[in-house]
């Protein structure tokens, strides 16, 4: 009898760890954005545009505003974690008023010495936010020196025509229906894939690319932080809310 018993015990013991740990192995979704205030976030930008306010948060929304002032650098609001494999999902509201250019950094980082002045620039793979020309949200531009191109779809430069982008796509303002746009993220290995509004936008492998010797040396392309970006020179306004990630 007192066989049976142990028995019995140790084989729910062992379904309950086992049941734990199957628990534990399934990726979790971790908020990035608290709603409140830019904790776990850093900008990153040159000295002339430290202390600006183009980034923070208004009525729950992270939001960068740069309406009325074109004189700045690029200017980068980093979250403190690095990752590799990785799912990202967030909402953003873009405004028709608003002329300028964003974008996610993913596997990216702050190359203190980098750019043409040396006073910094952020390299890595960035999931472009256009909302003047909405349908290159979701592309691809490599921002790594020496690789400054289109990597999906697959362009020597930046330039870029309508008829190079997606054939299907939505996107949402401000005064629509359904203002806020759904963005998902997945990189996985050499391979980036990326989901608007539940389109497929972009499917790349960058394997030979984001993994080879330039972007091993400058520490970006298959490691590195998520960043959005406010465009040089740019008038922006953008609201962001739900950022979550969960590693791979």
């Amino acid at each position: 009898m007192n066989r049976i018993i142990i028995g019995t015990v140790l084989l729910s013991l062992g379904a309950i760890v086992g049941v734990y740990l199957g628990i534990r192995k399934e990726p979790v979704w971790i908020s990035l954005f608290n709603g409140q205030d830019l904790e776990g976030w850093e900008v990153k930008c040159v000295e002339k545009d430290s202390g600006k306010n183009y980034w923070s948060v208004q009525n729950g929304y992270l939001t960068c505003n740069s309406m009325g002032d074109k004189d700045h650098a690029s200017v980068w609001l980093q979250h403190l974690v690095t990752l590799d494999d990785f799912e990202l999902r967030l909402k953003f509201r873009a405004h028709r008023d608003s002329p300028g250019n964003s974008g996610v950094q993913v596997r990216s980082r702050w190359i203190e010495e980098a750019g043409s002045s040396g006073e910094g620039r952020y390299e890595g793979p960035q999931i472009d936010i256009h909302p003047p020309t909405p349908w290159r949200t979701g592309l691809i531009y490599d921002e790594t020196e020496g690789a400054q191109r289109w990597i999906y779809p697959d362009l020597p430069n930046w330039k870029i025509e309508p008829e190079q982008g997606p054939q299907q796509w939505i996107f949402g303002y401000a005064d629509d229906p359904r203002p806020w746009n759904d963005l998902l993220i997945r990189c996985e290995g050499t391979r980036i894939t990326t989901t608007l509004n539940q389109l497929q936008v972009a499917d790349y492998d960058g394997d030979g690319l984001l993994n080879d010797a330039n972007h091993q040396k400058r520490g970006v392309g298959m490691k590195g932080h998520i960043a959005l970006q406010l465009h040089v020179k740019d008038e922006l306004l953008l609201e962001f809310k739900d950022i979550y990630v969960r590693e791979l």
